[in-house]
């Protein structure tokens, strides 16, 4: 070796350095601290925001090496290359994607829009794969170059973290999903379906007598999701599965939580149990609408009043005074700002007030325990035992038996208790009928499922929680969300702070004659400004 050149060993790597710290260290460096790839050679180490000719050049050179299939070169132009390895062989090797071309739209800063043309075949069966989708442009950390913000979207827009593209024979036969009217359920139609297609699918392709055919899916490795297709490039013979949707009611849904991120609603058919409608609207693709836990907020005082009334506390037109604050056990409970006090209130007009001390004060009371609203819940209202069999995966609710400041932030929902929007919609279904019928989406007939059973309530209980539900749609805090439907309305609002969250969730359910709903929104603000004019609109289809 020539004069000032020393050879290092690094971790078992022979580097060799110019004059003790020259390129060659450099790039050893880089390649540990694990900024992507390690190709090129770089003077000096850049910051601040790539350049537009920095942007250009990695992105030209990433779809480049894409585009011929060489994966390690094209995964070293990006900040994270063992991932993209993966996505991109995968993208390769098991979605038998080919010919695949890549055409960059212009830049907007460092985000690049493009669009992806390519063919998928299999198996003797090929079909044209058309998509866009954009990728970022960022500074590497420790290397100092530009390189491209590895995310599973660069690959294809539909793919979130821990999913991959496969194409293959399908996994289970396609379904004709269809509505109580009849009518096809499509997720062209109506976009939120479509995850809860999916899972239909997978748990009734089979069952509703189709066959498979093959077809590009995304394969949801992370969360045990059905597979989402993307690409069919044989047919199948679809199964008919006819399904329990109101298509009026579902087309309402689906307009209705569009006006709200992070929203979700559902509705059901009291007297039956019957799934009327399920919608979200939400970034990440979660049934939310019926496996969503959350606190409810106040819309947890239908139950809390009903365990009142059946432990003989009070009862609607009984005592429940609505102090301004109530203390149990060292931690202090307040009401919504500019509730006034009223010691002289009804139960029916604490309810219709939403007034959280009344509830807490009672609670108190004998013969009441610490385990009174779990035993009212899961007695009553069929929640918290793990058993709801809808047709497709949901949350039964929880309400656990605790004691200290739990219970009490429980009776006005809080503290441990969970639902989703089908738990809640199903305690107004029970609380106006008196009868707890589990929900469903398919007809138990057709996989002879053993639907959830529950003692439901008295016939006095029930009269009483309908009455109160519509004195608050009609003069309480529900009343401005449920103006202007007609007919036998009954609500109740709430509102669920979270820890972190700069607004409480909204919360909103409500009846209107044979069909009972109920809507969540996140960081929503009170029950009746976001979660309350979806239950109406919902509720205004009648079902």
């Amino acid at each position: 070796m020539g004069k000032g050149v020393k050879v290092a060993v690094i971790g078992g790597v022979f580097a060799v350095m110019v004059g003790g710290a020259g390129y060659g260290a450099y790039n050893l460096v880089s390649a540990l601290n694990g900024d992507g790839g390690t190709s090129g050679v770089s003077a000096e180490k850049r910051s601040g925001p790539p350049g537009k000719d920095e942007v250009e050049e990695t992105t030209s050179k990433f779809f480049a090496a894409w585009q011929k299939g060489t994966v390690a070169t094209a995964a070293s132009y990006t900040n994270n290359d063992a991932a993209a390895d993966r996505l991109l062989s995968a993208f390769a090797d098991d979605a038998h994607i080919t010919d695949v071309k890549i055409t960059p739209s212009p830049a907007k800063g460092t985000t690049v829009p493009y669009t992806v043309k390519a063919k998928v075949a299999y198996d003797g069966k090929s079909k044209p794969l058309s998509y866009k989708s954009e990728l970022k442009v960022v500074r590497g950390v420790t290397t100092g170059r530009a390189l491209v913000d590895w995310q599973p979207s660069v690959v294809h827009p539909e793919l979130k973290k821990d999913d991959t593209l496969v194409t293959e024979q399908s996994a289970n036969p396609p379904i004709e999903a269809v509505g109580r009217d009849g009518s096809v359920l499509t997720k062209e139609k109506y976009p939120s379906l479509g995850p809860v297609l999916d899972a239909l699918r997978e748990k009734y392709g089979e069952k509703a007598g189709g066959t498979p055919g093959i077809e590009l899916v995304v394969r949801h490795e992370g969360n045990g999701a059905p597979d989402t297709p993307l690409l069919t490039l044989a047919k199948g013979k679809p199964g008919k599965l006819t399904t329990t949707i109101s298509t009026s009611a579902q087309a309402a849904a689906e307009k209705a939580v569009k006006r709200f991120d992070e929203s979700s609603v559902v509705a059901v058919k009291p007297t039956t149990g019957e799934v009327l409608a399920v919608a979200n609207n939400r970034t990440d693709g979660f049934n939310a609408a019926f496996q969503g836990q959350a606190a409810p907020g106040s819309t947890m005082k239908i139950m809390t009043a009903a365990m009142l009334i059946d432990n003989g506390v009070t009862s609607m037109n009984g005592p429940a005074p609505c102090p301004s604050d109530a203390v149990w056990q060292g931690q202090t409970f307040k009401n919504l700002e500019g509730m006034k006090p009223d010691e002289s209130a009804t139960l029916a007009g604490s309810f219709m007030r939403s007034c959280n001390t009344a509830f807490i004060k009672l609670i108190d009371e004998k013969p009441l325990t610490d385990a009174s609203l779990t035993e009212e819940a899961e007695k009553r209202f069929g929640l918290g035992q793990d058993n709801w069999k809808t047709g497709v995966a949901s949350f039964d609710g929880r309400v656990p038996t605790v004691s200290g400041p739990d219970r009490a932030a429980g009776a006005i929902g809080q503290g441990q208790v969970q639902m989703s929007p089908l738990n809640m919609a199903s305690v107004t279904a029970t609380a106006i009928t008196g009868t707890f019928r589990q929900p469903y989406l398919v007809s138990p007939e057709l996989d002879d499922r053993e639907l959830a059973r529950a003692e439901g309530l008295k016939a006095s209980t029930a009269a009483q929680l309908k009455q109160m539900m519509r004195l608050t749609a009609t003069q309480g805090t529900a009343q401005e969300a449920m103006r202007g439907l007609g007919g036998d309305i009954g609500a109740k609002t709430g509102s669920a702070e979270v820890d972190g969250n700069a607004k409480s969730n909204s919360w909103f359910t409500g009846f209107r004659g044979d069909i009972a709903a109920a809507a969540m929104t996140e960081e929503g603000g009170h029950g009746g400004d976001a979660a309350g004019p979806i239950v109406a609109a919902v509720l205004r289809t009648g079902g």
